[in-house]
């Protein structure tokens, strides 16, 4: 029988000499499938390819590398937990290949659980968890020492973001680098406000690597006790600039 395996796809080949920081992207599944992944995208898959584009064209001439990881299953499958899996085998791929990469982690739904859940490898140094699907008893012993920033739209109907307010509130507990915004207006394929979504993402992931100077309102966020910090509508963006 063929081994089904998970790959790291680089769409934005670089130089391994100049990769300073990497960004890894896991996109969405199903609680349940036992489906594999076939290369033939996914819309799934398709909604974090604009992420990753947006970063690598932003930042790759900085060294920030940014790769999509495919999965072997769709389903998330209690107990196998699949993305985790092959999450932690991403990430084990990257650090062997640049010791001193620091990596974030960006994910949206299905893949923001599993980015959670691995950041507690070595070489993560923060997660951004988009529309998370974030379960009662999901724990957050692994995020000690990383930042983490979690958004969710209050027109979602797909996740819910009573549970990733919940758990930002004990994650704050364990690491004090955790914020969270809400998407008004937006819904779980973050398509209404797709380039707030994308601005967002990015601000962070670049301040956490080192690639570009913190963003105000993030560490605004990041400095404000619970639930403060926790609950901050995510400004529009009119021209390129922040409007209230």
């Amino acid at each position: 029988m063929h081994e089904v395996k998970p790959w790291i796809e680089d769409r934005w080949p670089m130089n391994p000499a100049s990769v300073r920081s990497i960004v890894l992207v896991l996109h969405g599944g199903q609680a349940r499938s036992p489906t594999t992944v076939r290369r033939r995208p996914q819309l799934s898959y398709l909604r974090m390819v604009p992420f990753a584009q947006f970063l690598h064209r932003r930042d790759g001439c900085d060294g920030m590398s940014v790769y999509i990881l495919r999965y072997r299953f769709r389903g998330w499958d209690e107990p196998e937990r699949y993305p985790v899996q092959d999450a932690r085998w991403a990430l084990n791929q990257l650090q062997d290949q640049h010791r001193e990469a620091p990596i974030a982690l960006l994910g949206h739904s299905m893949g923001a659980r599993a980015a959670l859940r691995v950041a507690d490898h070595p070489s993560v140094t923060a997660v951004c968890a988009l529309a998370p699907w974030i379960t009662d008893d999901e724990p957050v012993h692994q995020l000690a020492g990383r930042s983490v920033l979690i958004a969710h739209g209050d027109r979602e109907r797909t996740t819910d973001p009573r549970l990733s307010f919940q758990f930002a509130a004990r994650a704050k507990q364990i690491t004090s680098r955790v914020c969270r915004f809400d998407v008004l207006g937006d819904g779980h394929a973050m398509l209404r406000r797709a380039h707030d979504w994308t601005q967002l993402a990015a601000q962070f992931v670049e301040g956490e690597l080192g690639v570009q100077q913190p963003d105000p309102l993030i560490e605004e966020a990041m400095r404000q006790p619970a639930p403060d910090g926790l609950r901050v509508p995510l400004p529009l963006m009119i021209r390129g600039r922040r409007s209230w």
